[in-house]
């Protein structure tokens, strides 16, 4: 004798749901051919552990394709209709079969699955307007980053390569007026260099606030305070020097970024952004570091920058005093961006090597 499960439905306009009672089914066999569906199972049903089947034929025609998925306590049919539309009733005889009964779990009235799929509608359109603002959102802020990086490239080019041709031309000579000549440029490249801080700040790019911190007021208080208020530093050639190293760096730093905005890669470039800082960056901190030295008699003799103390006491606080607290402050900020420039390194090309391998 066949033994049949219980058999629960529901339907919306382009599908069929079926619900088989049936406890760890095994060797389910589902097919459809033409209007009739055909099942097979073992499990346990109603009348517990045997083999189960059933057959329905359709009210209207169905695709060929049916899905089935089988859970720990039923097996989930689904069913599409060859045509859209709403069914008066499953199948093609009028009395149903004893077997078979709603689901009200997921059953609907077709008025309310006509509101269902406004509502999925409504809920499809928001997800693609979100998505289109997003979108907007993120070609905005890559344009913006784009721009900023090329900037930056072009204004650090020339500098490095203004500053390469007069060495060749005019040799040591070049190194007294590196100031009058590259200082304006280096000027404008270093006050938006602190777009940088805001960008890590709000999230814009993905790095650390602190090490972009340490290096943007770091170098804008070399140019500006060491350099740009005594003009008795102008003619140094540790100008030279620390210009030279800062634009070395982001000549192969900027490009890196703009590759970056459209997920493209240069091996090389790769390499060189995050190698070259190794030899570049600490020479650039020694460098900087011996600009502050030579300044220091410079502001204790004109006492620019003091703090005046009361008559009382009859002296002034030199700013000297700052400058040589300054100076470890350096060698501890050349520490922790040191530190994590390494770990992007390594963090870097271990990826590349996971993914190699």
């Amino acid at each position: 004798m066949t033994l049949t499960p219980l058999v629960y439905w529901a339907q919306r306009h382009e599908d069929i749901y079926l619900r088989v009672e049936l406890t760890d089914a095994q060797n389910i066999d589902v097919h459809v051919h033409e209007k009739v569906l055909q099942f097979r199972a073992r499990g346990h049903g109603a009348k517990g552990q045997n083999e189960y089947e059933f057959s329905l034929e359709f009210l209207s025609p169905v695709k060929p394709e049916v899905s089935h998925k089988s859970t720990q306590r039923q097996v989930n049919i689904t069913v599409r209709k060859e045509q859209r539309g709403w069914w008066e009733r499953l199948t093609a005889q009028e009395r149903k079969p004893v077997f078979l009964a709603p689901d009200f779990d997921r059953w609907l009235d077709e008025s309310d699955a006509e509101m269902e799929i406004r509502e999925k509608e409504e809920k499809k359109n928001r997800l693609r307007a979100s998505r289109h603002k997003e979108e907007g959102f993120v070609s905005l802020k890559t344009g913006f980053l784009f721009v900023y990086n090329l900037v930056q490239f072009l204004g650090f080019s020339w500098i490095f390569v203004n500053m390469t041709v007069r060495l060749f031309i005019f040799g040591q000579d070049s190194l007294y007026d590196t100031f009058h000549t590259i200082s304006d440029v280096m000027f404008f490249c270093q006050i938006l260099a602190a777009v940088e801080v805001l960008n890590a700040a709000f999230g814009v790019v993905r790095t650390g606030v602190i090490p972009t911190l340490i290096q943007v007021v770091g170098r804008n208080f070399i140019l500006f305070i060491i350099f740009g208020s005594l003009e008795e530093m102008h003619n140094r050639p540790v100008v030279f020097f620390v210009f030279y190293l800062w634009s070395a760096i982001e000549i192969f730093r900027y490009p890196f970024y703009m590759l970056g905005c459209f997920n493209t890669e240069w091996k090389t470039l790769t390499w060189l952004r995050y190698t070259i800082w190794i030899p570049l960056y600490p020479l650039g901190v020694i460098a900087e570091a011996v600009a502050v030295i030579q300044s220091i008699p410079i502001f204790t003799e004109t006492k620019l920058f003091s703090i005046p103390l009361p008559k009382a006491i009859g002296t002034s606080i030199s700013f000297s005093y700052f400058l040589h607290f300054y100076l470890v402050l350096m060698f501890l900020g050349l520490f922790i961006n040191f530190r994590h420039l390494y770990k992007q390194r390594k963090r870097r090309f271990r990826t590349k090597k996971r993914k190699a391998n």
